[in-house]
């Protein structure tokens, strides 16, 4: 609320002092702007101290930034039978990760499958605290008994969203030798 009233009062004062037709404002002019500005600071810092502290509760950043950082290994460097996804929030807020979808590329086809968990255990929607990590392995062999065409795709990709729908990343490796890197 404090925050929000002091960027209004600031925008709004900007406008009254720019709004002007004169070249160059007059000496008193500037003196009432600083002596506002000031009046409005020093209530604020009168009412934060003498107010009433009720709970300690964590200060939140200004602005929330919701970031992570992805990375997709391979076990062999060419048909890998696992791929390891590990995920670590590196924002300043704490992330709701809804499942990974695992994306196999072909040139011209795209196959798409949303990750449920591991070992028969679902775990998505993932809460994830700021600072902390989370491992995902993937057996590709589950993929490959579904479609054996699968195997043939040189590139998987996985993206990440949040529960509101928002991308939060993607990464991608190639799982076979190709022509052309696309």
């Amino acid at each position: 609320m404090k925050k929000s009233v002091l960027l209004v009062f600031l925008l709004l004062s900007s406008q009254l002092i720019f709004a002007q037709n004169e070249i160059g404002p007059e000496g008193h002019k500037l003196v009432w702007a600083v002596l506002v500005i000031v009046a409005v600071a020093a209530v604020f810092v009168l009412t934060a101290r003498f107010s009433p502290q009720k709970q300690k509760k964590e200060k939140k950043p200004f602005f929330s930034i919701k970031k992570i950082q992805v990375d997709l290994e391979k076990d062999a460097l060419y048909y890998p039978d696992n791929l390891t996804l590990k995920v670590k929030n590196t924002g300043t807020t704490d992330v709701d990760l809804t499942q990974p979808l695992l994306v196999f590329d072909n040139f011209w086809l795209k196959r798409k499958f949303k990750l449920k968990g591991m070992g028969n255990h679902t775990f998505y929607p993932l809460y994830l605290e700021k600072g902390k990590s989370h491992t995902l392995q993937i057996d590709l062999s589950r993929f490959y008994g579904h479609d054996k065409r699968l195997k043939k795709f040189p590139k998987a990709k996985v993206y990440l969203f949040d529960v509101k729908g928002k991308k939060l990343g993607s990464k991608s490796v190639f799982l076979r030798k190709t022509l052309f890197k696309f």
